[in-house]
């Protein structure tokens, strides 16, 4: 049974009825993906333990998934629009396996590096975690031989299964359509040398796409994934390299924030300069213009995730897999093509 009081709490976060709050998370159809997407919003920030389990007895070792999803002091994951639909995907995963999702909040720096882990480490009733997000540094001790698999996260110390967009090749499919267009004087924002893996593998695409095509010059301004930085570090670029025609942006919040020192600097997107961004957010298709940008399976993330992880408490020997999703380019309006 669901807790009501806690159950009320969802709601009036996300503010809806409680019987929408209830609907959202058992994944009824009659609920709109954005009310659907704000409730589960609330119960990953609330920590609210969604029982989604149904009378069909298991087949496996695995029937409570804990999922850690990372959070900022000043910006928590549920409020990442690209997140949001990764828990989707797990949430609804784990309602057609019949399984319990609990959630819980890891504190990260500006790295995404763990500052402290939740209590629900030691939740003897978590069969297997879900880690979304985060780069584990250093091994997780506290998990006690449970299975766990990485969501866009990364533990360079441990083996562990994992599932990633292939952001290397969506970058370099990016910037090579760019090049396609006719522009050469293309940059790059978002992105720093020590930044997030998934984010350094975009950058890596960039230069992979520029030395491809024999074009020798780039430009970067280095900055974190804050959509203020960014603005701050478009500015500096386009000031100092006025000649730029295009830039490829590391995610679509990214691009934003491109959008909007260029119209400071009196420049227009795209006659002006032309933007490609990443993640292919709702936000992509709603900005004017709307936005070119590399699409990402944010639910098949998510789903992905928790079959490995059933997979993994199924036969814990066995080698640990990487899932790379594949990326496909979506052509909207935010590039124009120059005469060769």
């Amino acid at each position: 049974m669901k807790d009501n009081s806690t159950l009320r709490e969802v709601a009036k976060r996300a503010g809806v009825a409680i019987s929408t709050a209830s609907q959202a998370l058992a994944n009824k159809p009659n609920v709109s993906p954005e009310t659907r997407a704000r409730v589960l919003e609330a119960a990953v920030a609330l920590g609210y333990q969604q029982q989604v389990r149904v009378d069909t007895p298991m087949t496996n070792k695995l029937s409570i998934v804990g999922m850690l999803t990372r959070s900022t002091p000043d910006v928590p994951l549920p409020a990442n629009p690209f997140y949001s639909y990764v828990l989707a995907g797990v949430e609804r995963e784990c309602q057609r396996m019949n399984l319990s999702l609990m959630y819980a909040n890891i504190e990260v720096d500006e790295q995404n590096r763990p500052l402290m882990y939740p209590p629900l480490l030691h939740d003897n009733r978590v069969d297997g975690v879900l880690v979304v997000g985060s780069y584990l540094k250093e091994a997780i001790n506290e998990l006690n031989g449970k299975p766990v698999v990485l969501v866009d996260a990364y533990a360079p110390a441990q083996e562990l299964d994992s599932v990633v967009s292939d952001n290397l090749h969506g970058a370099y499919n990016a910037v090579s359509y760019l090049v396609k267009q006719g522009h050469r004087k293309i940059g790059l924002l978002g992105s720093q040398p020590d930044g997030y893996p998934s984010i350094r593998e975009r950058r890596k695409g960039y230069m992979r796409a520029l030395k491809h095509h024999h074009i020798h010059e780039s430009f970067i301004e280095d900055s974190p994934l804050i959509r203020e930085a960014v603005y701050d570090a478009a500015l500096r670029l386009l000031r100092r390299c006025p000649e730029i025609t295009a830039i490829f942006a590391c995610n679509d919040n990214v691009a934003v924030g491109v959008i909007h020192a260029a119209h400071d600097l009196g420049r227009d997107v795209p006659g002006d300069l032309s933007l490609v961004g990443f993640d292919d957010i709702d936000l992509a298709s709603e900005i004017k213009p709307a936005l070119t940008t590399v699409y990402v399976d944010k639910l098949l993330l998510g789903s992905t995730a928790v079959r490995l992880l059933r997979d993994r408490s199924e036969d814990p020997y066995r080698t640990c897999i990487t899932a790379t999703l594949a990326t496909r380019l979506v052509i909207r309006d935010s590039v124009r093509p120059l005469k060769l």
